[in-house]
């Protein structure tokens, strides 16, 4: 039955990077190899992309088999994708799902076939945890909170009694979205200087983030925003472009506020453009083969991993090496 597996497994690889462009899979070991299936929710950001690249290069190093689809945003493309993974008995399923909800009838097949899932970047609502064995991902809440403890330090630099603030959230009904929210939120409502006066949905693309950006000034006006606080990176450098048609000076006229780290907003940063960046790694590979690598050998693995994430903001020394984006 292995052999028949392996020899079907080659086709489907072939199969598979034919129809999702991926352009390299490593080779998996010729004599019982272990094959994992990953559904990558899409390539909208520098971020996703780096994560993808981090999952492909660690499977590599670990010598597994990868069968990789791309969902392009679209949920019932990662659910097909994950049943096709069923189908032919890869060993351990990865996804970052692209919402919460919705996962419980897929997942059920994949536990009643036996396969253990584990979850990355983002996080499901089923009512059954059994349905899932791991999480490796950020700390979400803890991201919020850092963006509204770094407004509250702000605000007292300058002196700020009313503070007017606008969010540009992720996707909605997204772990991301939720709890960057929530965490944001949990600190800065106890103090009653802030105001979110709008929050709006860019569904973490750049594109809508230049759409969103357009829209609260059209709402507000320059004058009625103080503070923008954006999900994700690529949200904020589309806001960026807007404010800076506008001829808004970004990070004087107001405070922006992202959440990522990649390079082009980490250089944002350094200009005074961005006044803070809460970190959000895409580096995920390597603890989550390591946990394909215990949980093919039998070994308990914890339900949750969260990476090591720090912040950088205009408050620091922007000069030192260890403020580098991805």
């Amino acid at each position: 039955m292995k052999q028949l597996r392996t020899g079907i497994l080659c086709g489907v690889l072939l199969a598979l990077c034919l129809l999702t462009g991926c352009t390299q899979q490593p080779e998996p070991a010729p004599e019982n190899p272990v094959v994992v299936g990953f559904s990558q929710l899409g390539s909208e950001s520098a971020w996703r992309i780096a994560n993808t690249q981090s999952m492909e290069a660690a499977a590599q190093k670990f010598g597994y088999g990868l069968m990789m689809d791309n969902a392009n945003q679209k949920q019932e493309k990662q659910i097909a994708a994950i049943r096709s993974f069923i189908a032919y008995r890869v060993d351990v399923i990865i996804f970052s799902p692209i919402v919460e909800t919705g996962w419980t009838h897929v997942l059920r097949e994949a536990k009643n076939a036996g396969i253990p899932v584990i979850l990355t970047d983002r996080m499901i609502e089923s009512g059954d945890e059994d349905l899932y064995t791991s999480y490796v991902g950020a700390d979400f809440i803890q991201e919020g909170r850092k963006a509204g403890e770094y407004l509250v330090r702000k605000a007292d630099a300058l002196g700020r009694t009313t503070v007017n603030v606008v969010e540009i959230s992720g996707t909605i009904d997204s772990t991301p979205m939720r709890e960057r929210h929530q965490g944001f939120m949990d600190v800065i409502r106890k103090d009653p200087r802030f105001h979110v006066v709008d929050s709006i949905s860019g569904d973490f693309l750049r594109s809508k983030g230049k759409e969103c950006m357009a829209e609260l000034l059209r709402r507000h006006g320059a004058e009625g925003i103080d503070v923008v606080y954006s999900h994700n990176d690529a949200m904020t450098l589309g806001a960026l472009d807007v404010l800076d048609a506008q001829g808004i000076r970004p990070g004087q006229d107001m405070v922006i506020i992202s959440v990522d780290g990649e390079k082009a907003a980490v250089d944002a940063l350094r200009q005074g453009r961005i006044n803070c960046i809460v970190q959000c790694t895409p580096d995920l590979g390597e603890a989550t083969m390591s946990l394909v690598q215990d949980l093919v050998a039998g070994r308990q693995v914890p339900k949750v991993a969260h990476p090591e994430e720090s912040m950088f903001t205009d408050f620091d020394d922007l000069t030192s090496p260890q403020v580098e984006g991805f």
